[in-house]
């Protein structure tokens, strides 16, 4: 699969088909010229020839945004205010804390899932930690996992490696 293009390199690769066949050129040689399937060039022509140059023109897919520009800046602010600006006893997003705040803030509510892609276009990414806690005691994780985990966690039968 070949890398995706703007909507105005595909459009200034339909316009430059267009002139192509104004030259006379077959439609088997404008699709070999522009590295297209025939049945692309042949599709452009046709919507040319009923529609003209507009016809040629991409047109936006998909569902149309649910926030506005400015609705996206005030949003952008809120989350850069922090969590505990918004009540929570700790500074941490969560996915579900940032949906709580988009809701309250806009009454718009997104499944968490695609609250990456809101995050993404606002230029977001998903952080971690730097550090570990200063109170974090390895001893006891340790401990934790040899001999709390194999006891809670299950086999593929579903059952429980407990003997209780």
């Amino acid at each position: 699969m070949g890398k995706k293009m703007s909507r105005e390199a595909v459009d200034a690769r339909r316009t430059r088909a267009i002139g192509l066949f104004k030259r006379g050129f077959s439609q088997a040689e404008v699709a070999r010229r522009l590295k297209v399937t025939r049945q692309s060039a042949m599709r452009w022509q046709r919507a040319y020839e009923s529609g003209g140059a507009e016809a040629l023109r991409s047109k936006k897919r998909g569902r149309p945004t649910r926030l506005s520009e400015k609705q996206l800046e005030q949003f952008e602010k809120a989350l850069l205010q922090g969590a505990k600006a918004h009540g929570w006893s700790s500074d941490i997003w969560t996915l579900e804390r940032i949906g709580i705040v988009l809701q309250r803030l806009h009454g718009v509510s997104y499944h968490t899932g695609h609250l990456w892609r809101v995050l993404g276009a606002m230029g977001w990414s998903p952080q971690r930690p730097a550090t570990r806690a200063r109170e974090r005691d390895e001893d006891a994780i340790e401990g934790w996992k040899k001999h709390e985990w194999p006891r809670l966690k299950k086999t593929p039968g579903g059952q429980s490696t407990s003997s209780s």
